[in-house]
């Protein structure tokens, strides 16, 4: 799959433009520093720096989110698809303008479910019957803001959003793309657009652990996986603008994300100033050439990780697939056993039919279980016939929010549970593969599933006939139990007896926000819910599939995203910038959407 049009990094002789030294601060469109990312939201963890930037440095930042988010949850309302990516869009304006950021461009790309997949949001947000144009609009919008630096999200694979690692990747490409006059030339012979170079990128560097104190923006750090050096910026700094912490204007700007259960955070900041940390950046790129650093090729690559090693070569920083692939422990194995009987799906196990052990969930995120209540929680697997049975039983202190029968959705949010099928074992991602999402308790009462995530998201009901749930939760409230019944045959693919992996998982809420707290699964490492490379072999006992099956064709995928032209926010802005909407072609009327 190629993601790069054109060449790497030209060099002066090739006739590519860089910076002037008389920074076009007078154009409207000019930003000194502009941040590319996947959703709005995915800059709040640096707002630290870019304040530091504009108050302190006087230097101009602006924001490029690639979707608006429509695939995420909503903490707030009901609202989902277009009319959520609207509302997304009001918060991050609301977030950044505090901050000093006015501009943010957004590029009306489709946003999905949570994956772990850069090369399948590359499907999603330039496959058919979409243009494959995102980086060709990067392009041109660095071209049309003229920034010296370029910040953006880590490139890397592993336990992170698909579509946080395609905007890393694209927007290296772009700062690689948009000084060259041969890529994409008609933005200059037709656009009247100028060859730009930026001569600096940084990518947010969320995992890092580097010193605290002030003395971190100072400290010369590099990151132990790819080598390269750290940019830190403390966030302990105080504004005279505001009076108070970067660290604390971080906090005012994150909680305007509402929908996304950031506004649960604590308003007030309280750790001691001396023990604020950095808001830290690989520097990788500067003077418009990549930083170099020692490369370490990892061997017997999966494909996620080989594509992504493949891709570093090509844009010439190999170094940045050191260490990508984690070292994965064993996943577990348990053999289902065919029941005797068939199951009633009743929330109860009665004698004989769940034959099979009982596997044991463990926390897989945040913080330790810090209790019995809260850590308690196994699963047992049964068959019968061609069909799934499954058995969840969960103890618990508090109980979450009781989401109405019609908002069976995004089950994250509240106590749930959550069932992941491999039929063959050999995914790369989860829309190859089937997941369920169970509430096992609503507002009508009673228990609701939809499939979430996978090869065919949706209510239960639509799109998986045959699924059946029912729970039974204990009064007073002490925990609950879950029970489905699963159609193999309605699986994505014929069950492999042998290879079939799964996963179950337990979402643990402790508050009626909408906001999920910890999470349980039986095998629990790393990203679980998404990535099936950890899933743990199920083998079924005896079972044969029937023959005869036609292809379950490709997965069907949500692609509806709002389009910059439904908001007066940013036709205003197309008006005052003359950048057109979604970084579109200027040609014509540049603030009418030039795709209708």
């Amino acid at each position: 799959m190629g993601l790069t049009a054109g060449a790497l990094i030209p060099s002066p002789a090739t006739g590519a433009q860089r910076p002037s030294e008389a920074t076009p601060s007078s154009d409207p469109a000019h930003t000194d520093v502009l941040f590319i990312g996947a959703h709005p939201d995915d800059e709040y963890q640096s707002l630290a720096a870019f304040g530091q930037w504009i108050e302190r440095d006087g230097q101009s930042a602006g924001v490029a989110t690639i979707t608006r988010g429509e695939g995420g949850g909503n903490a707030a309302g009901h609202q989902e698809g277009a009319d959520l990516g609207l509302i997304r869009e009001t918060e991050e304006r609301s977030a950044l303008g505090p901050i000093g950021i006015r501009n943010v461009f957004y590029l009306d790309k489709p946003d999905f479910w949570y994956t772990l997949s850069a090369p399948l949001t590359t499907r999603v947000w330039d496959g058919p019957p979409r243009k494959p144009d995102t980086l060709e609009r990067l392009v041109r919008l660095i071209r049309a803001t003229t920034p010296k630096t370029v910040v953006t999200m880590d490139p890397r694979p592993f336990n992170q959003h698909g579509g946080h690692q395609l905007a890393g990747r694209l927007a290296t490409e772009a700062f690689q793309l948009a000084g060259d006059p041969d890529a994409f030339p008609q933005h200059i012979s037709k656009e009247n657009y100028q060859p730009w170079r930026p001569t600096r990128l940084l990518a947010q560097n969320w995992g890092f652990k580097g010193p605290v104190g002030s003395g971190c923006a100072t400290a010369e750090e590099r990151d132990p996986h790819t080598g390269l050096p750290q940019q830190g910026v403390w966030e302990g700094e105080w504004s005279k603008k505001y009076g108070t912490t970067w660290a604390q204007q971080e906090r005012n700007a994150a909680r305007k994300y509402v929908t996304q259960g950031f506004g649960s955070l604590p308003a007030e900041i309280t750790t001691p100033r001396d023990k604020l940390g950095c808001d830290w950046f690989s520097v990788l790129a500067e003077n418009g050439e990549p930083v170099p650093a020692p490369v370490h090729e990892q061997q017997e690559l999966r494909p996620l990780f080989a594509e992504f090693r493949d891709w570093t070569k090509k844009v010439g920083m190999p170094w940045l697939a050191n260490d990508a692939q984690p070292s994965y422990p064993d996943a577990p194995t348990t053999t289902i056993p065919a029941a005797a009987q068939r199951p009633k799906v009743d929330g109860e196990a009665s004698a004989g039919e769940y034959p099979g052990e009982e596997l044991k969930l463990v926390h897989w995120q945040d913080k330790e279980c810090s209790s019995a209540d809260d850590c308690s929680a196994t699963a047992r697997l049964a068959r019968h016939g061609d069909d799934l049975y499954v058995l969840v039983e969960v103890t618990d202190d508090f109980m979450g929010a009781a989401l109405a029968q019609a908002d069976c959705k995004r089950h994250w949010r509240t106590d749930s549970v959550e069932i992941g099928l491999d039929p063959r074992g050999d995914s790369d991602d989860t829309s190859t593969t089937f997941k369920a999402g169970i509430l096992p308790f609503t507002s009508e009462g009673g228990a609701c599933a939809a499939r979430d995530a996978d090869h065919h998201q949706g209510p239960a009901h639509e799109t998986a006939p045959g699924m059946e749930v029912a729970s039974l939760v204990h009064r007073p409230y002490t925990g609950y139990t879950v029970e489905a019944k699963i159609p193999l045959t309605g699986l994505p693919d014929t069950v492999h007896p042998e290879a079939m992996t799964a996963n179950i998982m337990v979402y643990d809420s402790d508050t009626t926000d909408k906001i999920g707290k910890t999470r349980l699964a039986w095998s629990p490492f790393g990203s679980a819910q998404a990535d099936p490379y950890v899933w743990g072999t199920a083998r079924l006992d005896g079972y044969t599939p029937p023959g005869g099956r036609p292809p379950a064709g490709d997965p069907v995928i949500p692609l509806e995203a709002a389009k910059s032209s439904k908001s007066p926010a940013s036709v205003d802005q197309c008006h005052r910038t003359g950048v057109p909407l979604a970084a579109g072609p200027r040609l014509g009327e540049p603030c009418v959407d030039p795709w209708q």
